[in-house]
């Protein structure tokens, strides 16, 4: 299963979708990145006149491409060959923030699995801005059942 097959499968549509591209996937773990549109429907009321992505939103863009996109990719089997009927829930996660992001900025999520048992996926997740500097990191599990 390649880049654009992992993007297709995934159960997120535009203005809740935060995977631009994989640059890289394995077994082991994956590699991508989002840039953050200034027109963003959150940067609207977050912050009045300084504009922030929400934490939220980067946890949300680190468990889209570190979590769902390595596990569709370990489940490609089950997912090609079947109707494709994948059921994602975010079980835990932990993040410590650095740095903002902020409108149009481009960051790059590198993810690595610890386990992927019993379809719970667990994975270490840091994400980079376009400096390479550290924006956060933390550790993101998630159920990930294809039927």
């Amino acid at each position: 299963m390649n880049q654009i097959e992992i993007i297709k499968n995934l159960p997120y549509t535009k203005p809740f979708l935060f995977v631009d591209e994989l640059t890289e996937i394995s077994e082991n773990g994956v590699v991508g990145n989002y840039t953050f549109n200034e027109k963003a429907f959150f940067y609207e009321g977050h912050f009045k006149g300084n504009p922030i992505t929400p934490g939220v939103i980067l946890t949300e863009t680190m468990a889209q491409i570190g979590v769902v996109c390595l596990g569709i990719y370990l489940l490609k089997d089950k997912i090609s060959s079947e109707e494709k009927n994948t059921q994602i829930a975010l079980t835990s996660n932990q993040v410590d923030f650095y740095l903002p992001v902020l409108p149009n900025e481009k960051v790059t999520v590198i993810s690595e699995k610890e386990y992927f048992r019993f379809n719970k996926l667990k994975c270490k997740v840091r994400m980079m801005n376009d400096k390479n500097e550290l924006v956060c990191r933390g550790t993101i599990s998630g159920m990930i059942i294809a039927k």
